[in-house]
This record gives structure tokens, C-alpha cells and sequence, in this order.
């Protein structure tokens, strides 16, 4: 395969179980629009703009792709020029919604992605007698359930995050800002491997305790306990997500034993991670640890997300969801604690459900280090 994308072969699979899983729903046709669901069927990481782009998926019959004839040479660079996809150009005053639907029945039942802005699904939706349903129910298993090959790059990004966090310790230095730091995190995320670093967080002392703080030119001093999360894409385009906690200088002999407990809570929702478990058991296997020590209030987020194309898709690991784990699903576990202006602490693996339990992307010690 090139740098950026699967074989032909894993694209043209992917576009029959769009199809068939349509067809199972009673839908004729799925238009999907530029993003993640554009990305996984062709390999395009076409942007939309004012100008529609979409790939028309029907039941019965070949694929084609509507595309502004400026955008033609980047489209059919993809697994589209290599499939053969049916490509419909336009040009500035043609009716592009026209010839997208071309080939398509006004009464038909059609699906449409929910990337595709309201800009380009009104126009779609007048030339249909009914309005479009949501293409996410039949997308989503697609998405949810990584093949082989998708599973050896969440590997391979997974490695490469690892690699960052081996040097992650050499740039804790207290008199240092978190801004600092992770100008330094993000250097060393692109020499690792990464097309980009999509998200860096350094949470320290105080600002570790809200769980979205980025950087600030806080200045790390000793004794602080820093939150460090950190992902972005491989090529072709799977993402690392993974947290662990430092401590700059020797903790705190009460923080020590709290992030030992938060270390206990994440492995017990690892432990849990079988086909068949519901995602809200997993959550539950985290939390219980936590609440068991008087913790529970402190565990503010869901257990964890899908991780895939996108950074967060489904499944989420969240308290009441029945969604059934499939073998395939790959998925982060990051329980966490925060302490309001003290100190917060996370530990995060991607791990992906196999046969009789799962396998971690990340392998890096996952109790407090200290630097």
C-alpha cells in the first residue's frame, strides 16, 4: 500500500458491506460526504466546502462520486482512481445535486452520512419525495469493528505514542512552563512517526485536575504531579491516545497511593474487556475500584471512546450503555481522578477486543513515574 492508504482490495470490501448492510435496513442508497466515513471507504481526505463532493453507494450497482472538477486530480488519487469509481465532474453553474441523485429514484429511501452540512442535505432532500435518514446506524458497525489491517496501524500508533512517552521524562523539568514542554512533546510526536500531533496535553499541579486543560505558561515546579495526554495519526491516518501520569521530584506519600488505586481501577476495566461484555460493564469494572475508596466523585468522565479515523468515535465507554463489545472494537480505557485546584491524575490505553479478552495498544508502565 502507499504511505497514506489500505490496498484497493480492503476499500472495495468495505463499499460491498456499506451496500449490504443498506440493503438489510431497507435503504436504496448511502451518500457519504467528505470526512472520516469519506476516509474509510476510499482513502479520500477530501474537505467540502460550498461545492458538493459525495460518494453515492446504492444497493443494486457500482459506486459513483460526484466532485467539483477542481477537486477531480486529488479524488482520483485515491482507492477511487484505483477501483474504477464512476466519477461525475462538475463545474461552477451545473446542477451538482442533480447529477449526484442521478440514477437514483425520487421515491427512493436514502441514507445520507452525518458529515454532509445542511448546505448540501436540503438541496438533496428537495429532490427526493421523502427526507433523507441518517446513515450513522448503517456505518457504524462498519466503522466500530476494525479489520486487520486497520488493527496492525492502531499497532503501529500505538508504538509510536509509547516512544514519546519513554521521553517524556527528560522534558519534565521543574522552572520549566507546561507550554514549554509540550512544544517539546510535540516535536518528538512527529519525529516518532506521526503525521501530525492532533492534541497535547500537560496538566500540572492544579490545571491537572481538569480533565481538558491543554497548556499554559504555568511553570511546573517541584513536587507537582502532571498529567500528560498525547495522540494524533499514522499513517494512514489511525490515531495513539494515551495518558500517563509524573511527578516531578517524590510525590506526596497520599498522591502515591491514590494513583496506585486509579492504576488498580484502570486495570480492572482492562481485565473486563471480553466480546459480549457491554460497555457499561467496563465502565463499571473502573469505576467500582474508585468508588469502593471513596473516590467515585472524583471520577468526572466516561471510561473511555471509540478510537479509530477519528480521535473519539464510537464505541463509548460509558455507564448505561448496553452496547454489546464485539471482537474488533478498539476503544480507549482512561478512568481518571481530580482533586479542584490540588492535582488530577489519568491513565490511558487503547486496547482492541480480541477472541477471549483484548490486546493493548500501549505498553508503557502505567503507574506514577517519577522524574
Amino acid at each position: 500500500m502507499t504511505d497514506q492508504r489500505f490496498p484497493a482490495e480492503v476499500y472495495a470490501e468495505r463499499l460491498a458491506g456499506v451496500a449490504a448492510h443498506a440493503e438489510r435496513a431497507g435503504v436504496d442508497a448511502v451518500i457519504v460526504g467528505p470526512g472520516p466515513d469519506l476516509e474509510y471507504l476510499t482513502g479520500s481526505r477530501a474537505s467540502t466546502f460550498e461545492r458538493l463532493t459525495a460518494l453515492v453507494i446504492p444497493t443494486v450497482g457500482e459506486s459513483w462520486v460526484v466532485v467539483p472538477r477542481l477537486e477531480l486530480a486529488a479524488l482520483r488519487a485515491s482507492a477511487v482512481g484505483e477501483l474504477g469509481i464512476e466519477t461525475r465532474d462538475w463545474v461552477d453553474g451545473q446542477d451538482a445535486y442533480a447529477l449526484a441523485l442521478q440514477g437514483v429514484a425520487d421515491d427512493a429511501t436514502v441514507a445520507v452520512s452525518d458529515s454532509v452540512p445542511a448546505l448540501h442535505l436540503i438541496p438533496i432532500a428537495d429532490r427526493l419525495r421523502s427526507f433523507p435518514r441518517l446513515a450513522t446506524p448503517i456505518l457504524r458497525t462498519l466503522r466500530m469493528v476494525k479489520d486487520d489491517a486497520e488493527i496492525d496501524a492502531l499497532r503501529r500508533a500505538g508504538a509510536a505514542i509509547d516512544r514519546v512517552h519513554a521521553r517524556v521524562p527528560q522534558w519534565l523539568v521543574a522552572g520549566r512552563t507546561e507550554r514549554d514542554v509540550a512544544a517539546d512533546i510535540t516535536a518528538a510526536i512527529l519525529e516518532e512517526g506521526h503525521t501530525e500531533a492532533a492534541f497535547v496535553i500537560v496538566g500540572s499541579g492544579p490545571n491537572g485536575a481538569d480533565p481538558h486543560h491543554e497548556v499554559s505558561d504555568r511553570v511546573i515546579a517541584d513536587g507537582d504531579v502532571v498529567v500528560v495526554d498525547i495522540g494524533g495519526p499514522v499513517a494512514p491516518g489511525y490515531n495513539s491516545d494515551s495518558t500517563r501520569t509524573y511527578c516531578v521530584g517524590e510525590p506526596d506519600a497520599s498522591v502515591a497511593e491514590r494513583i496506585a488505586i486509579l492504576e488498580r481501577a484502570q486495570q480492572a476495566a482492562v481485565d473486563a474487556v471480553a466480546p459480549g461484555v457491554t460497555a457499561h460493564q467496563i465502565d463499571a469494572a473502573a469505576r467500582d475500584v474508585l468508588a469502593a475508596a471513596g473516590y467515585g466523585d472524583n471520577f468526572i468522565h466516561r471510561t473511555g471512546h471509540g478510537i479509530g479515523l477519528s480521535v473519539h468515535e464510537e464505541p463509548y465507554i460509558v455507564a448505561g450503555s448496553d452496547e454489546p463489545l464485539l471482537q474488533g472494537m478498539a476503544f480507549s480505557v482512561e478512568p481518571g481522578i481530580y482533586f479542584t485546584g490540588e492535582w488530577g491524575a489519568r491513565i490511558e490505553d487503547i486496547v482492541v477486543v480480541t477472541a477471549d479478552g483484548c490486546e493493548p495498544m500501549n505498553t508503557r508502565p502505567h503507574g506514577l513515574t517519577r522524574v
